[in-house]
């Protein structure tokens, strides 16, 4: 069984959000693999198809390790298993990159989450960008794609779906510079 996880926040005042992207990757691989909500526990609402869960945690970004903690432990998920879709500011706008492991970069979602189940686990970057100063990030994080970028970031969705089927190939395979 594999755990694909989306980070982002709940609400329709996030749902564009670049914090979200997670999120949105996740809406477009429920649809593409058919899945069906099978539950609003684990402070999260969870989607299966066949061998697989789609995960979009409702605690709220800083506390997703909740989330992703519960639906490992009920289902007995490995680490090696789990993959973590997340944006990253460290990454230009469009850029996508996979990696077992690794550090939180300050990311607040994967902070908590490496708090519950440790590090050890997939994670697919996609890059969007940093704002001009650091001060910015928490707003523009926070901030809605625009038309165009959320276009960009939606084709990369196709790839993200293959690299979740071969996640140990994903490194090498899929690794994309941006739009």
């Amino acid at each position: 069984m594999k755990l694909i996880v989306g980070l982002g926040n709940p609400g329709d005042k996030y749902k564009l959000n670049r914090h979200n992207i997670g999120f949105l990757a996740v809406d477009y691989l429920i649809k593409e693999f058919n899945a069906s909500k099978i539950s609003s526990k684990f402070k999260g609402e969870l989607y299966k198809s066949s061998d697989m869960l789609f995960l979009k945690p409702t605690t709220y970004m800083n506390l997703s390790g909740e989330s992703v903690g519960a639906v490992k432990d009920f289902y007995k998920i490995d680490n090696e298993d789990i993959i973590v879709i997340h944006d990253d500011i460290d990454l230009a706008f469009g850029a996508l990159k996979f990696k077992k492991g690794g550090g939180h970069g300050g990311h607040n979602g994967l902070k908590s989450i490496d708090s519950h189940i440790g590090k050890e686990y997939w994670r697919i970057r996609m890059g969007v960008g940093r704002p001009e100063k650091k001060e910015m990030v928490v707003n523009y994080v926070l901030s809605d794609f625009s038309q165009e970028e959320l276009e960009c970031i939606s084709k990369h969705f196709p790839v993200i779906k293959e690299a979740v089927l071969n996640i140990q190939k994903a490194p090498s395979l899929y690794t994309k510079k941006g739009c």
